[in-house]
């Protein structure tokens, strides 16, 4: 049975951020922020180094509380939203453990089932199931039993990817998910992405400064640079490109 997910609806808002702002000691990092995504939105957050994209992401999943503005997750405020198995995150460098940890590649993916059940649940056939489903979803259900550490950097970024879909979330945060991947893999990874947004009705939001590639797949592009000074169709950066190279006047 695949993993649930509500149908696509491009109008209702999964994601509010309004007028965020944050600030590291008397730094300002980000400033009056407002962005909206719908459910079902395959959206890249690009921008160059420093210009806030993983603060951004940071303050969304309530890592980092704004120095003012509101968050809403799922239309509750972010304070109180309790609904985590719903929200997927694959963090920056995922991939940088110690690669002689012995865990296999299934015991990576039901990390993520103790997300949704709790720490101290007993793991079942069901879980299981749903763990090799995810697997499957990412095309690694082949290397189930091998150890994490024997495989290649992005394969090990599919397994983390499928440890987040075990949850069974609603909405996926990438953060540089292919920093250091080859060209090709990267290229296949995009593809991957698009196909769990569609056939999952999963929210993708991707951090990343790799817009060449993302761009082929993703359905909405914004630009932040301390500020969202873009946030459209990727027809339409495409069309607007060459107004966005200095935002800043």
């Amino acid at each position: 049975m695949p993993i649930a997910h509500p149908e696509t609806e491009h109008e209702e808002n999964v994601i509010e951020v309004h007028d965020v702002s944050f600030s590291y000691d008397a730094s300002e990092v980000l400033q009056n922020i407002n962005l909206t995504i719908h459910r079902g939105d395959y959206l890249g957050l690009v921008g160059g180094n420093g210009s806030g994209k993983t603060t951004l992401i940071k303050i969304i999943l309530g890592l980092l509380k704004p120095s003012s503005g509101t968050v809403r997750l799922l239309g509750t405020n972010i304070g109180s939203f309790k609904d985590w198995s719903k929200i997927g995150y694959v963090p920056q460098k995922a991939t940088s453990f110690d690669s002689n940890f012995p865990a296999t590649v299934q015991e990576v993916v039901l990390m993520g089932r103790y997300g949704r059940r709790g720490l101290f649940h007993r793991i079942t056939q069901q879980d299981r199931e749903k763990a090799q489903q995810a697997l499957r979803y990412v095309e690694m259900e082949e290397y189930t039993d091998r150890l994490i550490g024997d495989l290649s950097g992005g394969q090990q970024q599919r397994v983390f990817i499928a440890r987040a879909l075990a949850t069974e979330p609603e909405i996926m945060f990438l953060d540089e998910p292919t920093v250091g991947v080859e060209k090709n893999i990267k290229d296949d990874f995009y593809i991957l992405l698009k196909k769990l947004n569609e056939q999952l009705h999963l929210t993708v939001v991707l951090v990343t400064h790799d817009i060449e590639s993302m761009a082929h797949e993703a359905m909405h592009i914004a630009c932040i640079d301390q500020t969202i000074f873009f946030h459209d169709s990727v027809d339409m950066y495409f069309k607007e490109s060459h107004k966005l190279i200095h935002p800043h006047p």
